[in-house]
């Protein structure tokens, strides 16, 4: 029995709405328990976000078909050259982001930012540092590349998956401004994903767009905190996601779908 096109359509859009609404749902409720037995919200953070790599680390070893989908990927012998593509694209994506959250932040300003900021310096250097570089790029990335993704994925394309993981992405920090500056981030993290079936190659980019954020001054880009540049670097890293995104959708294999056995936790 065939399902219509707009039976399988309304199909999607549901499945696109109900597994970010659930996992994200599981992750606060698990952020809320963390919070009050710890206290400090960024080391109840960061223990979160390890025990999220534990969680799907798991089940991507034990229960590998559970997140693998169809097209397999197929060999690629250009993957460095794929790689020096995701860091120019990388680039764009701190450029494009920094800019439109930096002039969000001068135009309207931020009260949400202003919050993070206040308790990460509560929290004094080290545990902020832990939860920059270590717990959030692998616990997010085990969130929304790990789990997110790949079941959206089962059910819809490429382009569906990444929009939809990217905003839910950026719209989990809780502010504009945020918001502003990691959603090309998360989009080309998707696209990498798609590539590569991997976890480290996200995770890694991830850590380097924290500690360039971390060590670039706003000042030293103050410049670019304008329409006009944000638009042009937003654009710029679109067409950059753009053609990543051929590349992507044209090296998938149409066998059948592969197991992830073997694999470690954050692969």
């Amino acid at each position: 029995m065939t399902t219509s096109p707009i039976t399988s359509r309304l199909l999607g859009i549901g499945w696109c709405v109900l597994v970010p609404f659930a996992v994200v749902a599981v992750y606060l409720g698990l952020g809320t328990v963390a919070v009050l037995l710890i206290g400090e919200p960024i080391v109840a953070t960061a223990v979160l976000g390890m025990l999220v790599v534990v969680l799907v680390g798991s089940v991507r070893i034990q229960r590998t078909r559970w997140l693998a989908h169809a097209p397999a990927p197929q060999p690629r012998p250009e993957i460095p050259r794929f790689g020096w593509t995701v860091l120019g694209c990388a680039v764009l994506a701190f450029l494009a982001g920094q800019s439109l959250a930096l002039w969000i932040y001068v135009t309207v300003g931020s009260a949400g930012f202003d919050a993070s900021n206040q308790t990460r310096h509560a929290a004094g250097a080290m545990a902020t540092l832990l939860l920059t570089l270590v717990a959030a790029p692998a616990g997010e990335e085990a969130l929304f590349r790990g789990l997110i993704y790949p079941l959206l994925r089962k059910r819809v394309g490429i382009l569906a998956s990444t929009l939809v993981t990217a905003v839910v992405f950026g719209l989990l920090h809780g502010n504009a401004a945020q918001f502003a500056s990691t959603l090309p981030l998360a989009v080309l993290l998707d696209l990498v994903y798609e590539r590569t079936r991997v976890l480290w190659p996200c995770v890694l980019l991830h850590l380097g767009f924290n500690l360039a954020a971390a060590l670039v001054p706003a000042q030293a880009l103050g410049a670019l905190a304008n329409p006009v540049s944000a638009v042009f670097l937003y654009l710029a890293f679109a067409g950059c996601a753009s053609g990543l995104y051929r590349r992507v959708a044209g090296g998938t294999a149409p066998g059948a779908v592969q197991g992830l056995g073997g694999e470690s936790a954050m692969q």
